[in-house]
């Protein structure tokens, strides 16, 4: 049987992990963000509870 074989799919899983855990990671990570994030306001707001009429 032809599948139990790891010879050729083995070295291709392995090259493909490489490319995935090395080339990858750098291209999406050099990428900036348009917009930097502001900081969120700290103070909270007041809200008042709901007086249900029944």
């Amino acid at each position: 049987m032809p599948q139990l074989n790891p010879d050729p799919w083995f070295m291709i899983l392995v090259f493909s992990w490489i490319i995935f855990l090395t080339i990858i990671p750098t291209k999406v990570l050099s990428h900036i963000t348009p917009n930097e994030p502001a900081p969120v306001n700290g103070e909270k707001h007041k809200t008042d509870s709901w007086n249900w009429p029944w």
